[in-house]
């Protein structure tokens, strides 16, 4: 247990540095735009890239956190100085390079209606359309990385070269008076250099010795949809804000709601250091270190989050004028923030449970709910209330999306966020057999 809860730690420390780097820069690149462009451009900005992230995770299929599970279960099974996984890495990597190809030539032909219906010049549309397959890989690769139990290709990759990237090549393309598509451009480049750079970590695989390539796919296949619906959930809010209030408004949501980063971005950091231990507990039916995993972190999530939320809402009157003069009223945007985010943290990482466990078709149904109850919540809140009514569908959405896995991981396995297991009849069989 000791080693298992030190090994989180370290883990989990390097994943925060991650995270808070990438949020850091996602929040320093939201400056830059909105205090250098109009509204309306900085929306269009957002927008893009929010549909090139949002497009990107459901062609990745999940293959990323697929790749960790199967290859964490084969160092625990075949020892960790084995490291297996080549065959198995190509096999997936086709795939998903496929699907992403082809959806950018689909992006590319349909520029001209995508632009009439975004406000998003068709320009942009090409540049995205080359870009995604590099985004989408470049997390499949970095993800396939921790599957070997370490974390500092992530630390370097996700949580230096790509987000500094960015911040450096958007900040040069504005300072330069860059047309959108050149900024959309430099915003996608880098992570051209973490598909190279995670693929140069992971040529020293050997074969796969347990499984094969079909028996990934019938284990992520329900993931793959549910992350494909978890990546729309993410983003789907400024697109919709976009599309019924315009690209000015998307501008003032995307400001008010870039904060959110670096609470999602923290449980990212400790999620990538606890998958592979939570796979591991499971699989060797010890409840137990499950437990201790999944209460530490959320122990983590809400000292390290909670006084974020709550300084948030205190100071929103002071931090959003920092945007731009434009963004100033988005105080009502910062308090439904802050609110839903402190009961999402206080839940824990039970999407992770979820997943580690197998149950990845009640994770498709958490999900699927809740993407239904945001776009409903904003299709009735957004032409009335603009960008606070889009603030109110992604709360309502949250909610749901946290609250029916933490009941689904207690009933099953009797894990709680805080205090102590509850014995249940999947405990007593997994303890028994």
């Amino acid at each position: 247990m000791a080693a298992l809860t030190g090994g989180l730690l370290r883990h989990g420390l390097a994943g925060l540095a991650t995270a808070g780097t990438t949020a850091c820069g996602q929040v320093a690149i939201t400056l830059v735009v909105t205090r250098s462009l109009e509204p309306a451009a900085a929306g269009t900005f957002f927008t893009a890239t929010a549909l090139c992230l949002m497009l990107a995770g459901v062609v990745r299929l999940d293959t990323g956190n697929g790749l960790v599970h199967a290859l964490a279960r084969n160092r625990a099974a075949c020892g960790a100085g084995r490291d297996g996984g080549r065959r198995l890495v190509l096999g997936v990597l086709a795939p998903v390079a496929l699907l992403a190809s082809v959806t950018g030539a689909g992006i590319a032909l349909a520029a001209g209606p995508l632009a009439g219906l975004t406000g998003v010049p068709g320009g942009v549309w090409a540049v995205l359309a080359a870009a995604l397959p590099f985004v989408a890989l470049s997390d499949v690769l970095i993800c396939a990385t921790r599957g070997l139990g370490t974390m500092r290709p992530t630390l370097l990759l996700s949580g230096t070269v790509q987000p500094l990237g960015q911040l450096a090549l958007v900040t040069a393309a504005v300072l330069a008076g860059a047309p959108p598509p050149v900024l959309v451009a430099a915003w996608a480049l880098p992570s051209v250099a973490g598909m190279t750079l995670a693929a140069v970590r992971l040529r020293a695989l050997g074969p796969y010795e347990v499984g094969e390539v079909g028996a990934f796919w019938r284990h992520t296949a329900p993931r793959s949809a549910a992350a494909a619906l978890q990546s729309v959930f993410q983003r789907l809010d400024v697109v919709i804000v976009a599309l019924l209030a315009g690209p000015a408004a998307a501008a003032v949501y995307t400001a008010a709601t870039r904060f959110k980063v670096l609470g999602q971005l923290a449980n990212q950091g400790l999620a990538q250091a606890a998958q592979a231990r939570l796979v591991r507990a499971l699989a060797e039916g010890d409840l137990d270190g499950a437990g201790a995993v999944y209460r530490t972190t959320t122990r983590w999530l809400v000292l390290l989050t909670w006084p974020l939320w709550l300084g948030y809402a205190a100071l929103a009157p002071w931090l959003l004028p920092l945007f731009g003069p434009a963004y100033a009223g988005g105080g009502a945007i910062a308090l439904v923030l802050s609110a839903t985010m402190m009961v999402a943290t206080a839940c824990g990482m039970v999407d992770v449970v979820l997943v580690a466990g197998g149950r990845t078709a009640a994770g498709l149904a958490n999900v699927t709910t809740a993407v239904a109850v945001t776009v409903v919540l904003d299709v009735l809140l957004v032409p009335a209330h603009g960008a606070l009514g889009a603030a109110l569908g992604w709360s309502g959405g949250v909610i749901v999306k946290n609250l029916l896995p933490a009941v689904q991981v207690h009933r099953r396995y009797g894990l709680r966020p805080f205090g102590l297991n509850r014995p249940t009849r999947t405990r007593a069989l997994m303890e028994a057999s």
